[in-house]
């Protein structure tokens, strides 16, 4: 039997399924698996530095001047929508709502956190502990919600499928079991990118109905407020561009990448980049309006980064650089805003420059 319990749980749940798991499923199993999924189990997984057992660094854990200047865009987007509550999805370590709690003080009335993982879930209230009861978690969204909604790398970790066009067919990439490992798996069919890929070479990619789903739910429960949702990825002619053939799915383990989501799974996160153009049409077709689409170094200036770093010592200029810096996350990511019921006229102030609402 396999020493990883998740792994010799999926060795015998797919044959049991007919032989084949679409990735989509797979993901959910190797993240959210209750007590052996990645996000499920007590992993450090969030952390600065290779040495600390985590296996990434987020904006938060970088500097707390991430949090303490997205938190001017949600006092600008509370008043706006004349609300007193933030909901964040996927809180991680509680970093990113210390820091806006830290800034924005009792403009917040109550601070809701969705997470599906307990073991992180424990980590946030320790975290959050000195704030009372403003901080409270809860498990779904209400039926109606009215407020700024947050999500920091959260679109990145829902579940994608994988589409593989192999000899000028396109098949759906799943998981199956060969000779005792897991192992890829493709079938025929009718599902495609939104766009056509020019030329006729073997082409990998992903399609998200999880995370544009999950914007149509919120779309249906917000009946006033705004939404910001930040994350690395493209718009959709950079996303299926024809060069673009490998996909864009990785894992991360102590500050390692590999492409091999079907190794160790339970043990290491796994991802895919944003398609924030179906971000944009599933808010739209759910009659959300988009505010504001820019990268995250404009984000961050145009919010007043540098105002709040002030003078400030080596390393924390150091940690700035890396928040906008274009060859690090400055361009990488991204930040689209969407809001329902707020002035027609309304500019979010993270996207007063370099908005590229017109490229998604």
């Amino acid at each position: 039997m396999a020493a990883n319990p998740l792994l010799a749980q999926l060795l015998r749940n797919i044959p049991d399924q007919g032989g084949w798991m679409g990735f989509d499923q797979f993901m959910a199993a190797a993240l959210y698996t209750p007590g052996l999924g990645y996000y499920a189990n007590d992993s450090r997984k969030f952390g600065s530095l290779p040495g600390s057992g985590s296996d990434f660094v987020t904006a938060p854990e970088m500097s707390p001047l991430f949090g303490h200047t997205l938190a001017r865009q949600l006092a600008e987007a509370l008043d706006v929508t004349g609300t007193d509550e933030l909901w964040e999805f996927g809180a991680g370590s509680g970093a990113l709502a210390r820091q806006v709690l830290e800034a924005l003080g009792d403009r917040v009335r109550r601070y809701t956190i969705v997470d599906l993982s307990g073991s992180l879930r424990e980590r946030q209230q320790e975290a959050l502990a000195g704030f009372g009861d403003r901080v409270v978690w809860a498990q779904a969204l209400p039926e109606r919600l009215r407020g700024v909604v947050l999500g920091n790398e959260v679109l990145d970790a829902m579940p994608v499928q994988l589409l593989a066009r192999v000899g000028g067919v396109w098949h759906e990439r799943g998981v199956a079991v060969h000779q005792g490992q897991l192992a890829w798996a493709d079938r025929p069919t009718a599902l495609r990118p939104p766009l056509d890929i020019e030329g006729p070479h073997d082409y990998l990619t992903e399609i998200h109905p999880q995370g544009e789903a999950f914007v149509r739910t919120l779309a249906d429960r917000l009946e006033c407020g705004a939404i910001f949702l930040i994350d690395y990825g493209f718009g959709e002619s950079e996303y299926y561009h024809p060069q673009r053939h490998m996909g864009t799915v990785m894992c991360h383990r102590a500050h390692v990448a590999d492409d091999n989501p079907l190794a160790d799974p339970g043990l290491k996160d796994i991802t895919a980049h944003v398609n924030f153009t179906g971000i944009g049409v599933a808010a739209q077709e759910a009659d959300l309006a988009i505010l504001g689409y820019t990268t995250q170094a404009h984000f961050l200036l145009n919010c007043g980064l540098l105002d709040l770093q002030g003078e400030g010592d080596l390393v924390q200029r150091g940690q700035v650089l890396k928040l906008i810096n274009e060859h690090e996350m400055g361009e990488f990511f991204k930040v689209i805003a969407l809001g329902r019921g707020t002035p027609p006229d309304w500019t979010p102030m993270g996207f007063v420059r370099g908005d590229r609402t017109h490229r998604l």
